[in-house]
């Protein structure tokens, strides 16, 4: 599958659009695809590795209530990890990533299951995934629905 990131990256400089990202199962990789794509530096403000809860609670906000009742693999979650990469990184969109890439089970959802959340302004949310591979197949499809969350949000301003 070919990568979002240099058309991500082209449309947020057409744009003037700061990006950033906030990455647990992924931990950095959506970053670093942005980061591999020349001129990326005029648009990328930064991203925030959460593989645990407590640097989401700490360092993107995520509500603590939240994380002890429905746990790092959540919807809500993935909604205010990309709420607080935008807080944090000083950015204009940001794309979050949380889930379970594997081996086992985490938080109540199964393998697969993953949660992409975008904020960008004043509207927010996430998408629900689920992939099948081993862990780094699933990490790798994790990454890839970012990069397409991020394009399609892009693409949606550039089309108003």
């Amino acid at each position: 599958m070919k990568s979002q990131a240099p058309a991500v990256i082209a449309e947020a400089i057409a744009q003037g659009v700061q990006l950033a990202t906030a990455e647990s199962l992924t931990a950095g990789m959506v970053a670093a695809r942005l980061a591999e794509v020349s001129g990326a530096s005029a648009v990328l403000r930064g991203g925030v590795v959460s593989y645990s809860s407590d640097v989401k609670r700490e360092l993107l906000k995520v509500d603590a209530d939240l994380l002890e009742t429905h746990g790092s693999v959540d919807p809500e979650v993935a909604r205010q990890m990309a709420l607080g990469a935008l807080q944090a990184c000083g950015a204009d969109l940001a794309v979050s990533a949380t889930g379970v890439a594997g081996p086992e089970a985490h938080d109540g959802k199964s393998v697969g299951t993953v949660f992409i959340g975008w904020a960008r302004g004043e509207e927010s949310g996430s998408k629900e995934h689920h992939f099948v591979g081993d862990r780094a197949q699933i990490r790798e499809q994790s990454t890839q629905a970012a990069l397409q969350q991020l394009a399609v949000i892009l693409n949606k301003a550039s089309s108003q």
